[in-house]
């Protein structure tokens, strides 16, 4: 214990990032959460036209074979270790059979968390809320309410407790290959940290997770270790999940509102509209642009999605992908769109080929990723940046839009203690603001942090190498980057932004920022900047 005094003692004043404070209060979350009547869309005011074509147009679906490879770290083994003398055949069609009645359980919810509905006034609503939410979230906020106050009268030494100055501190120990001081610092952190506390708490959770992962594995070797944390949720879950995630945090949506606005844009007269999705995963992102599409004057385009997502483990690496175009499938059938599917799971990104892509001359072709990019590797892994390669692949198939929707990070650097401090300034909003804006013991809050924060986390702070996957950049950065590879911005939708600003506005906490600069929609949490979206075309050949 001494030594950590001493440790405490040399750096506790050096760090002056360290006095960055979030406050603890809960407030009411009436005064923040979106009502039923709030969500209210109107297309008219986005341009759009409510006439729906009534004949029934063909359905297409093409799905690549995807190579079957053994995997040893396949997320099925760890599954079903306890389920001994068990056909594989037989356990692979219960576990389809399982997730066909969950999905159709789920349909109802997919619905309302999808797409837009119509109220008695014939006007299309955005629902993100189920029925019996508000009694839950009002619940849960009396129940976390009630958690701050006891932790106020009783647990007075926790509130003095520095778990930022401690991580870092920890972090510094690690670098160095202190590991009984660091070891003595994550008792600490332990002592004070959380899964169910407040965001400091949450976040001070996961980080020492990193932090012992990392010593674990040296830096390196940790992907099957965190691959063994817990087994990835399914899209019914992840739904879940989803839905609140939107009804407390706007960021996705907002971009989800920007991207099929521009889109839409350009594809007004189209009779083939032809999506390129770098980072598809569950599809979440589309069946209201395929609502939309139904709802075009003159009838809807014929739709085709190529859908391109990092290989999975397991002996089926396109599985999710697969089950994403089925989905997208049924919503197609359902608004008459014509739909054809090709999705991409086998290969890393930058390997992709022209070809790969299905490009036909007479349609409209859209590239998207929707905060995917911080997924490829930058030039400090590969000379040859795979970022830079996909945006060369993008330039050269010349897309008549391209939207760009990245995470505005700066945990990207190869120094271990640098990346942490820059990690833990950017969780710690994501944190703040769920504590803010969610009840404490919401599962599906749990849920979320875990699947997505709590992995994103950990990948930045165990993992080096070709194993670290979370490499974000400043949409600065990407500006540079994007105008390097031969892109031309396009200008922002100004009457489009004026509309995402009041539905902020009406939506949400008072805390959530929108703003612009340089041609790119910005979204925050208390003056940090957190996502970015910005529209390309290829510039002109000189």
């Amino acid at each position: 214990m001494s030594s950590v005094n001493e440790f405490l003692a040399q750096n506790m004043l050096s760090d002056r990032e360290s006095v960055l404070q979030f406050k603890k209060g809960m407030e009411e979350a009436s005064k923040f959460l979106p009502t039923g009547n709030q969500l209210i869309i109107d297309l008219e005011s986005y341009g759009f036209s409510t006439e729906q074509k009534e004949d029934t147009s063909r359905v297409v679906v093409k799905v690549e074979k995807e190579e079957r490879e053994n995997s040893p770290e396949g997320s099925r083994g760890r599954k079903n270790h306890q389920r001994e003398d068990v056909d594989l055949d037989e356990e692979r069609s219960n576990k389809q059979s399982a997730l066909y009645t969950e999905e159709s359980e789920l349909s109802d919810m997919f619905d309302k968390v999808l797409l837009l509905h119509v109220d008695s006034n014939g006007k299309p609503t955005m629902c993100t809320k189920g029925q019996g939410e508000d009694s839950l979230l009002q619940k849960g906020q009396s129940n976390g309410s009630g958690e701050k106050s006891r932790s106020r009268k009783q647990g007075k030494r926790k509130d003095t407790v520095d778990l930022r100055t401690l991580l870092i501190l920890c972090a510094q120990a690690v670098s160095s290959n202190d590991y009984r001081t660091a070891n003595e610092l994550l008792k600490q952190i332990r002592q004070h940290s959380s899964l169910t506390g407040d965001g400091s708490q949450r976040l001070a959770h996961w980080f020492a997770n990193g932090l012992e992962a990392r010593m674990a594995g040296s830096g390196t070797g940790t992907k099957s270790f965190l691959m063994s944390l817990a087994p990835r949720k399914s899209a019914a879950d992840m739904l879940k999940a989803y839905k609140v995630y939107l009804s407390a945090c706007p960021f996705k949506k907002l971009a989800i509102m920007f991207t099929i606005k521009m889109i839409m844009k350009v594809s007004e007269k189209a009779s083939t509209l032809h999506i390129v999705d770098f980072g598809i995963r569950y599809g979440f992102q589309w069946p209201m642009l395929i609502q939309f599409l139904s709802m075009r004057t003159g009838g809807p385009p014929r739709l085709r999605i190529t859908g391109i997502e990092l290989p999975q483990p397991g002996f089926r690496p396109a599985e999710r992908i697969e089950e994403t175009g089925r989905r997208l499938l049924k919503y197609c059938q359902r608004f008459n769109v014509p739909f054809e599917y090709n999705c991409i799971a086998s290969q890393n990104w930058e390997t992709i080929q022209i070809e790969d892509l299905k490009i036909n001359p007479d349609e409209v072709l859209a590239v998207n990723s929707l905060f995917r990019f911080k997924n490829l590797l930058d030039e400090t892994v590969d000379v040859n940046c795979p970022r830079n390669s996909v945006l060369k692949l993008i330039r050269k198939i010349k897309p008549d839009i391209f939207v760009n929707s990245i995470v505005n990070g700066s945990y990207n650097a190869p120094f271990f203690v640098t990346r942490f401090r820059e990690a833990i300034f950017h969780f710690s909003s994501l944190f703040d603001m769920f504590d803010t804006t969610m009840p404490r013991e919401d599962p599906e809050r749990l849920m979320f942090e875990r699947e997505v924060y709590g992995r994103e986390a950990m990948n930045v702070i165990a993992c080096e190498g070709l194993e670290r996957v979370e490499r974000p950049e400043t949409y600065k950065q990407w500006q540079a980057r994007t105008i390097r590879a031969g892109f031309k911005q396009l200008p922002l939708n100004q009457e489009l932004m004026e509309k995402l600003m009041g539905k902020l506005k009406a939506w949400y906490h008072k805390d959530f920022v929108i703003d612009q600069d340089n041609n790119w929609m910005l979204q925050g949490w208390k003056g940090r900047i957190v996502f970015a979206s910005s529209c390309w075309v290829p510039a002109p050949e000189l």
